[in-house]
């Protein structure tokens, strides 16, 4: 049985898709390590308050997890065989559908920011921070939503180059706008947390505004014009309900469990936010590869299923498999390497470093179990059209094992924070197992594509097309 794909254009294939996408998570990285970095100078308080604020950008980000990773499963699908028309529609529904969430959202933080916060910690100061923060951050989940849907809709059809250039666009105005309202940079007075809140929402219509021209003068596969996005399909829509919900559902559990698990820890005090924040920077930049392979093994996965060649698409499982465990133990190097430099960055107390360290020792032993079952179970079970299984694994694991520890550790038995942030991460290792026999029977491979249309043969010759 082979193991490794012999094929030089599936590795050329997978390179073209994930270097724009690891560079532009790179970019991101950066972009939101040097928020984080110029609001840890504010002190400890400023940190904690703004990381809490911030557990709403992360819900938002789950969903749009969700809704855009619903678009890939389907539309990729349908790229296989070059049926734009229909990825035209599903990229529709999935817009619409991010627009009144991310909306919803913004319009929670408008009128309750402070019990927002609050649900998070019990701590005032961190609060009155993060509200400060908040009452701004609110409305860059609009932009934000609408540049990360259209960013997918583009990935879907392998154009991958352009998020990457804008989000370089994001981080150049994110420094900017950041050095002046934060830092007080060429002698404009600092606006503290109420600084790095103007800045993001204004990077984050900057690349908004930059997706909706790219769209509208550079795209050359989808051509979406703006009557586009009122396309009424209803049988496309209840397939991307039936076979998007369970993503969305699946992210929403994740949202709940990461929401959850930061309270648990906003409730052990500063110093555990504070490092929390901290340990939360290393685990974005040792994740920055294996997200990035991840999308471009989706974008293979949903290709290869929706042209129906499942006999190649199980070789290209079997190689990806160990892309990922490699990409782990690089991962689990680069936090042995990588904590104390990434810690120096930081003006913070001795109390906080301590704990900061000890939350970056549990990533070191999480690393390669989260790059094996992570990306495996999103880029081969989820994208090759098993939807619903993803979504009940990870509701098991979450509301089974990982929460009830960790409430159990922190509130009953007053366990060391690093105990409550060790529990908190204990299903990377434990859906390993359950990752291997699942994707190694193959049975995740379904194709959810409607009927061929009568020009399909054509379109299908074309899908040889190399990525952009």
């Amino acid at each position: 049985m082979a193991v490794w794909v012999r094929d030089r254009s599936f590795y050329k294939t997978l390179l073209l898709l994930s270097l724009p996408v690891v560079a532009q998570n790179v970019v991101t990285f950066g972009t939101g390590f040097i928020g984080n970095v110029m609001v840890g100078s504010l002190g400890k308080y400023a940190i904690a308050g703004v990381f809490q604020a911030n557990q709403i950008q992360s819900l938002l980000q789950m969903i749009l997890l969700g809704t855009s990773g619903a678009l890939q499963v389907l539309s990729t699908q349908y790229w296989g065989r070059r049926d734009v028309d229909h990825v035209k529609s599903i990229v529709a529904i999935a817009f619409r559908l991010t627009f009144v969430l991310t909306t919803a959202l913004w319009l929670a933080t408008v009128l309750w920011p402070t019990q927002i916060v609050s649900l998070f910690t019990n701590d005032a100061p961190t609060i009155a921070e993060g509200v400060r923060f908040l009452r701004y951050a609110g409305l860059s989940y609009v932009f934000f939503g609408i540049s990360q849907l259209l960013i997918q809709a583009m990935r879907s059809v392998e154009d991958v180059k352009v998020g990457f250039l804008v989000s370089i666009l994001t981080f150049c105005s994110s420094l900017l706008l950041n050095g002046i309202l934060v830092k007080g940079w060429f002698g404009i007075a600092s606006r503290g947390v109420e600084g790095a809140g103007i800045a993001i929402v204004v990077a984050r219509a900057l690349e908004a505004g930059a997706m909706v021209l790219y769209l509208a003068f550079g795209d050359r596969r989808l051509r979406m014009e703006f009557r586009d996005l009122f396309r009424f399909d209803p049988l496309l829509r209840r397939d991307y309900y039936k076979y998007g919900l369970p993503v969305i559902a699946g992210q929403l559990v994740w949202a709940t469990n990461q929401l959850a698990g930061n309270a648990i820890v906003g409730r052990l005090g500063p110093e555990a936010m504070s490092a929390a924040s901290i340990a939360g920077m290393m685990y974005m930049l040792v994740s920055i590869v294996s997200l990035g392979v991840a999308q471009g093994v989706g974008i293979i996965t949903g290709k290869t299923v929706g042209a129906g060649e499942y006999e190649k698409m199980k070789l290209y499982a079997r190689t990806i498999q160990l892309i990922f465990v490699g990409i782990g133990f690089l991962a689990t190097f680069v936090v042995l390497l990588g904590a104390r430099p990434l810690l120096s960055l930081y003006d913070v107390d001795e109390a906080t470093r301590t704990v900061a360290l000890q939350f970056m020792t549990v990533l070191v032993f999480t690393a390669i179990g989260t790059n094996y079952q992570g990306m495996c179970l999103g880029g081969l079970v989820r994208a090759g059209g098993d939807t619903s299984f993803v979504f009940l694994n990870d509701t098991i694991f979450v509301f089974l094992t990982v929460l009830p520890s960790a409430f159990l550790a922190a509130f009953v038995f007053h366990a060391p924070a690093w105990v409550v942030f060790a529990c908190l991460k204990s299903d990377q290792l434990t859906k390993v197992p359950v990752a291997i026999v699942k994707i190694n029977r193959f049975r995740w491979m379904k194709n959810l594509t409607r009927a061929k249309t009568p020009d399909a043969p054509v379109l299908a010759a074309a899908a040889a097309e190399p990525a952009e």
